[in-house]
């Protein structure tokens, strides 16, 4: 589909919002600046939200380029240099040596599209992972966000959004995954498009730039539908919208990238989606969505035991299926359901009990695998550790 850039626009203006009802208290509670005018385009063409982006990008994520003028540096600098700290040690202590690690883990036949179920706001790890995917696609609870709330914000207002970014970074690149429980406040009622912004800074940190970001929806068959210019003005503007539909209406994000100076363009998407059996009913385009990749590569981590779940078979049978080749903690899928397949486990590092609630069957089935397994080193964290803090890691493939 062809796309129109709608570029950022400056906002002078401040206004102070109004809480007519209660649920406007709690979604407009400080002041905000008045919403940019859209920009005129096409009819049906896909809004590309690139230049809200690039300031995101600056701004929440601290990578390259000019600060936006309407941006306050006194606001934007503590939180860079605090973004700053959590990027160099995330980096010396898990980028580096994880790279090393999964350069010699994974092969190179293993499909170039990327499936990464049950992902938080964890495009990273799939970038280590999967360096050279022509295609990600991450699926979680947690909406992209609203990419337009940036010039709107302003005062305590973004000092505070900032901050929960900064926090939730910290605890996704410091624990090595993010609790569902705190994502969902920083990425359904966020001020700023908190997933948008750490898609954002995996990319930046992989050396790689965004060329363009547009928003869509999943329709019935599978196919996307991007959302044009009538579609996002429906949604309404950041200061006459409550956060939480606005941040739902932009759920799903394509963001198209490469490495600057190639030609080479690549895609992540991100879908919104409940994965147990039931929701996956309900909104049959995302499981057709997912099989119209074919076979695939795949990933989860510190997915709360769920593939184990009776109501999650859904997706769990779409990963016996199609992924050709999967990583993850003890929280893929387990080992019972390989019975009768052409698939195969091998395992690195040490399980022998969960960390979180889990069923027994479950942790007695990992714990009899990695018994049965070779002694592999595991020199990093990849996801939940087992219950006495041992780094573990099972790879899931074709025989």
């Amino acid at each position: 589909m062809p796309a129109a850039t709608a570029p950022l626009a400056l906002v002078t203006a401040v206004v102070i919002a109004l809480a007519g009802s209660g649920q406007a208290r709690a979604d407009q509670d400080l002041p905000v600046a008045a919403a940019p005018a859209p920009t005129s385009q096409a009819a049906g063409a896909a809004v590309d939200f690139i230049d809200d982006a690039r300031a995101l990008l600056r701004v929440g994520a601290c990578g390259a380029g000019e600060l936006p003028a309407f941006v306050p540096a006194t606001v934007v600098d503590p939180h860079c240099r605090a973004v700053g700290r959590i990027r160099a040690r995330f980096a010396g202590r898990w980028l580096a040596p994880a790279r090393a690690f999964f350069a010699g883990v994974v092969p190179s036949s293993v499909p170039r599209r990327v499936v990464y179920p049950f992902a938080g706001g964890d495009l990273t790890t799939a970038l280590v992972v999967f360096p050279d995917a022509d295609e990600i696609t991450t699926l979680s609870l947690e909406p992209a966000g609203d990419p337009r709330t940036l010039p709107v914000v302003r005062g305590a207002v973004l000092t505070r959004a900032l901050e929960v970014v900064r926090t939730e970074l910290d605890l996704l690149y410091g624990v090595k995954f993010s609790y569902t429980k705190h994502l969902v406040g920083a990425m359904r009622a966020g001020h700023l498009p908190t997933q948008l912004i750490f898609g954002l800074v995996a990319l930046d940190l992989a050396g790689l730039e965004p060329v363009a970001v547009r928003y869509f929806e999943v329709a019935d068959d599978g196919s996307l539908r991007y959302l044009d210019a009538a579609a996002v003005a429906a949604i309404g503007t950041p200061s006459s919208a409550q956060r939480r539909s606005r941040n739902r209406a932009f759920g799903n994000v394509e963001i198209t990238f490469r490495t600057p100076g190639q030609d080479r363009v690549r895609v992540y998407r991100h879908l919104i989606a409940n994965l147990d059996d039931a929701h996956l009913a309900r909104t049959p385009g995302v499981l057709r969505h997912l099989q119209a990749k074919g076979d695939v590569a795949a990933m989860t981590k510190a997915a709360s035991y769920l593939l184990d779940y009776e109501g999650f078979s859904t997706i769990r049978t779409y990963l016996l299926d199609h992924a050709a080749w999967m990583v993850s903690d003890a929280t893929g899928v387990p080992p019972r359901f390989l019975a009768g397949r052409a698939l195969g486990h091998a395992t690195w590092g040490r399980y022998a009990s969960a960390h979180m609630n889990a069923s027994r069957r479950v942790v007695r089935e990992w714990s009899a695998l990695f018994r049965q397994q070779p002694a592999r080193e595991m020199p990093i964290r990849f996801g939940y550790p087992d219950g006495s803090k041992a780094s573990h890691l099972v790879v899931m493939s074709r025989r």
